[in-house]
């Protein structure tokens, strides 16, 4: 159930690359508009926000927090359908940014309570699944619905997909009795725990670079593959819902398998993994974007797709265990305040506004050639989590 949750949650929040386009088009605007879209404008509350509903989910019921959040972010995607200006759709993406800050944490946080330390990983991977099969399916009913009927269609019907679910997720999803049982810290604590190690800064800030890559990529590559490959909507669909279902799918269950097999004997390992994997990524990506022919691009892309997943299950167990069991919750929402602030809140943004800013000098390629340049967030990533991997042996509680 909370797969199906998240699932919504990021059908809800990529939906908007396969239909930049057509919304471009109708309310004409800029690149970096729509990257304000796609990122700044979801970002701004869904960061802040995550830190004080997940306290209030591990100082009350997570399964409520849960619901609710899934009822308001639906809402608000329902609302995107009506947007007629670009201030009107900014202000809605903001509300499905409020909706979706109390969704993650406090399942993370579930996660973590029901299943042991020597699984958690593979069990928080299985989750993360909700990220590519979300994209994916956002983009292929996106793309088609957009392409048979309209963009607006398209919103009116995932966001009422979500509120016809929350009910369901009310009645048969249950809170673990020993959550309730655990003696509950002050909000400062958690704060004062984790500023005290270095490992929870450079997980943070590393995730970060690496989201302002991954979330850049899955709201603009679907446009690239319009302008630099000759692709129609229906076909762009197809083509990156495919990418994800299958690169995504594989990565995530292979991070989270790499984590629990090779963290058990060696914590830095969750951070190591993630680093190899950025690495190896940077030059099959560039190869697939310099390529011009599309079905060349989709199988040089479809290894790296599978790496830019890989440091969801490591990385977010290791988050886990920077803290005690009953802070779970926040210290989840602490590092998602970091990397999603930085990746959600300016991927799409700065390779939109690189776009714009390379169009005098590159015409149509511009977009290609700012996302060239963003490669380089995963090597700074890289960096970070090897530098991690250090600390994490020292910060790291069971």
């Amino acid at each position: 159930m909370l797969l199906i949750v998240y699932i919504f949650n990021f059908v809800d929040r990529q939906i908007l690359g396969i239909l930049a386009g057509p919304i471009k088009a109708e309310l004409r605007l800029s690149d970096t508009q729509m990257g304000m879209l796609g990122g700044l404008a979801f970002a701004l509350l869904y960061s802040t926000l995550g830190i004080p509903l997940a306290a209030l989910a591990d100082h009350t019921r997570r399964t409520w927090v849960i619901t609710g959040s899934l009822a308001v972010w639906s809402l608000f995607t329902a609302i995107c359908g009506l947007a007629g200006s670009f201030g009107l759709f900014f202000v809605a993406r903001l509300g499905v940014g409020v909706g979706e800050a109390g969704g993650v944490a406090p399942s993370y946080a579930l996660i973590g309570e029901v299943f042991p330390a020597r699984s958690r990983a593979r069990a928080l991977a299985v989750y993360s699944l909700g990220i590519p099969l979300g994209s994916a399916l956002g983009v292929l009913f996106g793309g088609y619905i957009a392409a048979t009927v309209s963009w607006r269609t398209a919103f009116l019907c995932v966001g009422g997909a979500g509120l016809l679910f929350a009910p369901l997720f009310a009645l048969f999803v249950r809170e673990p009795a020993r959550a309730a049982r655990q003696e509950k810290a002050a909000l400062r604590d958690t704060f004062a725990i984790l500023a005290r190690k270095p490992s929870f800064w450079l997980l943070s800030f590393g995730a970060g670079s690496s989201s302002m890559l991954g979330y850049g990529l899955a709201f603009w590559l679907p446009s690239l593959l319009k302008r630099s490959f000759g692709m129609e909507l229906l076909a762009v669909s197809h083509f990156f819902g495919l990418l994800l279902l299958i690169g995504g799918t594989i990565g995530v269950l292979a991070g989270g398998w790499l984590g629990d097999r090779l963290g058990g004997r060696d914590r830095g390992a969750y951070a190591t993994v993630p680093a190899i994997a950025f690495v190896v990524a940077v030059p099959l990506f560039a190869a697939g974007l310099l390529s011009h022919s599309a079905w060349a691009a989709f199988l040089l892309f479809l290894l790296p797709q599978a790496l830019a997943y890989v440091w969801l299950g490591p990385v977010l167990t290791a988050a886990q265990h920077l803290v005690p069991a009953s802070l779970r919750a926040t210290a989840s929402a602490s590092f998602l305040l970091i990397n999603n602030l930085i990746g959600v809140g300016f991927g799409a943004l700065t390779i939109g506004a690189l776009s714009d800013a390379l169009t005098p000098h590159f015409g149509a390629e511009a977009l290609r050639t700012a996302i060239l340049i963003a490669l380089g967030f995963y090597l700074i990533a890289a960096a970070l989590m090897a530098l991690a991997a250090r600390h994490l042996r020292r910060d790291w509680i069971d």
